[in-house]
């Protein structure tokens, strides 16, 4: 029951003023966020793509309150695809954006976020690799949605990710499985209403199946995001029966979270990529992480104990 707790907490500024002094809070976010700058993730991409993994790289940062800040936001994905230009990374590495970030929330917000993700798009494409849609609370998928169709006239590798705690996720798995598409399904991890979203794990995480088994019988590129030994191995068996081939879809897991089963499935021919974070801005995102399960908790917590 923490969960929506902390959740309600990653709303809040006392508590990111709170959580960002606490002695042990640095340890944690170390093994959430891969740094703060390009210099300092770039390495990781490198050490990654020697192990045989793929990256999906997120420039943290939510709170967006004017539009020169979301302008800055785009910026910093433009900064990061030239790096990877320079290195040859492009094909091992892709853009996960909010768009939130690009200015979603704000006024005209709809337009403002598209025109300031067109260019990131445009400039993964021409490095050879491919931007995804991150969805964000439920108040805004119809605007991610119709953002990300726009996107795909010209870039129809341009994925998108759905949330299988809110009910409306099925019709739109159905929707989006079609050829061509690339989909992230993960579990969710926004406090929502019992109007919108399945609030028992064991409800989402029935859901989280039906949904992979849509996306599987499908035309599209699935991306399973999950870190649930149960709900990998349904996902392999829901492959397996759709006749799909181990480079027919892929999984994604959180950098610093089970990274021997990232080079396990790698190992066995998956294709698999680490979701990577890197920042300034990165309360919003590891408040999150801490909600999505309680061992993260209790590690901050004997963290800050042991720190204080």
């Amino acid at each position: 029951m923490l969960g929506p707790v902390i959740l309600a907490a990653s709303r809040s500024d006392k508590m990111r003023r709170f959580v960002s002094a606490a002695p042990g809070t640095k340890q944690v976010v170390d093994r959430f966020i891969a740094g703060e700058t390009v210099d300092q993730v770039v390495p990781i991409v490198v050490d990654a793509a020697g192990k045989g993994l793929e990256v999906t790289l997120d420039v943290v940062g939510e709170d967006i309150t004017t539009p020169a800040q979301a302008e800055a936001a785009r910026d910093a994905y433009l900064e990061l695809i030239e790096r990877l230009k320079a290195l040859e990374l492009g094909p091992r590495a892709e853009m996960s954006v909010k768009l939130s970030m690009f200015g979603q929330a704000l006024e005209n917000g709809h337009e403002l976020a598209l025109a300031n993700v067109r260019p990131v798009v445009e400039a993964a494409d021409a490095i050879g690799t491919t931007v995804t849609l991150d969805a964000e609370d439920h108040t805004t998928l119809d605007s991610m949605f119709a953002i990300h169709e726009e996107l795909r006239k010209d870039y129809p590798q341009t994925g998108c990710v759905i949330q299988s705690y809110l009910f409306r996720t099925e019709a739109d798995a159905r929707r989006l499985a079609a050829a061509g598409s690339r989909v992230r399904i993960v579990k969710g991890a926004y406090k929502e209403p019992a109007s919108v979203a399945y609030q028992d794990k064991a409800e989402i995480d029935k859901a989280y199946v039906r949904i992979t088994r849509i996306l599987m019988e499908g035309e599209g590129y699935p991306m399973i995001g999950s870190h649930d030994p149960r709900l990998i191995a349904i996902a392999q068996e829901l492959g397996r029966q759709a006749g799909r081939k181990l480079d027919e879809y892929e999984f994604q897991m959180l950098y610093g979270i089970r990274s021997d089963e990232h080079v396990r499935l790698a190992a066995e021919g998956h294709r698999m990529r680490v979701y990577t974070a890197y920042g300034t801005d990165w309360y919003g995102y590891f408040m999150r992480r801490l909600a999505e399960k309680p061992a993260n908790l209790l590690f901050f917590g004997r963290s800050v104990l042991t720190k204080g």
